[in-house]
């Protein structure tokens, strides 16, 4: 599969059989089924590069060793966010157990969209 967005119906539009046939969508879900996939919801992460994830790396390292009186001092914040420019319909990725960080399965976003904080 391409495209692990896609949904078993977008799937079996794109996708010809023998014969050059359509197949349904239940014929999508059970072969991807039989391939161990499933649809499940994607790890939604920030878009990383290669110096992204250096410099996370590094970060990692100078603090890993960090005690509880230092971690102390460090404010986390929780923060609501509300997409005000398109629906937050369900997305799903066909995966295996297991493959939930991989690239192809990660729906990037931008941390700084169209969207506000509360």
């Amino acid at each position: 599969m391409n495209n692990r967005f896609l949904s078993a119906s977008a799937s079996s539009r794109q996708t010809r059989g023998k014969n050059n046939q359509r197949l349904s969508a239940n014929t999508v879900r059970r072969r991807l089924s039989t391939s161990g996939q499933r649809a499940r919801r994607p790890y939604i992460g920030p878009i990383q590069t290669q110096r992204h994830r250096h410099q996370n790396t590094l970060w990692a390292q100078e603090h890993a060793a960090w005690d509880r009186i230092q971690w102390q001092s460090v404010v986390f914040s929780d923060e609501s966010r509300f997409c005000i420019d398109h629906a937050d319909g369900r997305v799903r990725v066909w995966r295996r157990s297991g493959e939930r960080y991989q690239a192809d399965c990660v729906r990037e976003h931008d941390r700084w969209g169209r969207a506000f904080l509360l």
